[in-house]
């Protein structure tokens, strides 16, 4: 094998060097919130802006944590995201196998429809009139039903089913399987890299959601704790509350109550996502080709 050459060298250092300098503008955002978090009141009183704290302190997370809204309210998210996702997937797959078959009648007019909602929607208000005409308000329904199904998830999810051989299929109808049989059967189980995708990305979005939480539910012992740590934000900023708690021992900079908040509420989603990384890529780019 011959020696490489200078330029193929330098290429490879430059290249390196900038994958370098975007990892670390990636990371250290992440890093600046979590070192930050755990900064005394005394080091951001002084300094400000804290990179590495030079004595860790768990004051603000004692804030967020002293009362038991939080410990509630990520319960509330918890089971909201479960569900949620659980629905979005059943009810995504069971809309997007149907489409994925060409012998459906009106296959194309439903599509069309589909593709419709992407680019329009009926607003706030009339969603609103809707969720509240079912009786969903105040309940926990209204951040699960709403948003059952995402036109690009099911476009996406309908290319994959349908990228899949016809034959597996006419082999189980000839076995007496029926399309529900061969959907859970077969078609699912092959079909995970994509259903653990659409799963991260329905996950993702009812954990971060707080502002249907706003509109529909009014009973502050169904938020979930992005609209909770909204108001512990708020309240930090502001110094309201309840006067036993906001005592010496809480009296610390609302930057490092915002830290702790972002560090408790990213850091679930970024715990599961590992176990998902390897069928990410996987499942997206199998479903993206046009079918």
């Amino acid at each position: 094998m011959k020696d490489r050459s200078a330029g193929s060298r330098l290429f490879d250092t430059v290249n390196y060097s900038l994958l370098f300098v975007f990892a670390m503008l990636t990371v250290l955002p992440f890093l600046y919130m979590i070192l930050g978090s755990f900064a005394s009141p005394e080091e951001f009183a002084k300094q400000g802006l804290v990179l590495i704290p030079s004595q860790f302190s768990l004051s603000a997370y004692a804030y967020i944590f002293s009362a038991d809204t939080i410990m509630r309210s990520l319960l509330n998210t918890v089971i909201i995201t479960l569900a949620g996702t659980a629905i979005n997937i059943v009810f995504t797959a069971l809309m997007a196998y149907p489409l994925s078959r060409r012998e459906l009648q009106g296959r194309r007019t439903i599509m069309l429809m589909v593709i419709f909602s992407m680019l329009f929607s009926g607003g706030m208000i009339p969603t609103f009139l809707i969720v509240k005409a079912l009786g969903m308000t105040n309940t926990l329904w209204s951040l699960l039903i709403p948003g059952a199904i995402s036109a690009f998830n099911l476009i996406i999810l309908k290319n994959f089913f349908q990228q899949m051989p016809e034959g597996i299929e006419e082999s189980a109808k000839i076995d007496g399987c029926n399309d529900l049989g061969i959907l859970v059967r077969i078609v699912l189980p092959l079909s995970m890299p994509a259903i653990a995708t659409f799963s991260l990305f329905y996950a993702v979005g009812h954990w971060n959601s707080f502002f249907s939480a706003i509109l529909y539910i009014n009973d502050t012992t169904k938020w979930p704790v992005q609209v909770i740590l909204r108001q512990v934000v708020i309240m930090a900023e502001g110094g309201i509350g309840d006067s036993s708690q906001m005592n010496e021992a809480f009296a610390i900079p609302p930057q490092s109550i915002k830290m702790a908040v972002i560090v408790v509420s990213t850091l679930p989603i970024l715990i599961v996502y590992p176990f998902l990384q390897k069928h990410f890529a996987k499942g997206v780019l199998l479903g993206s080709v046009k079918g």
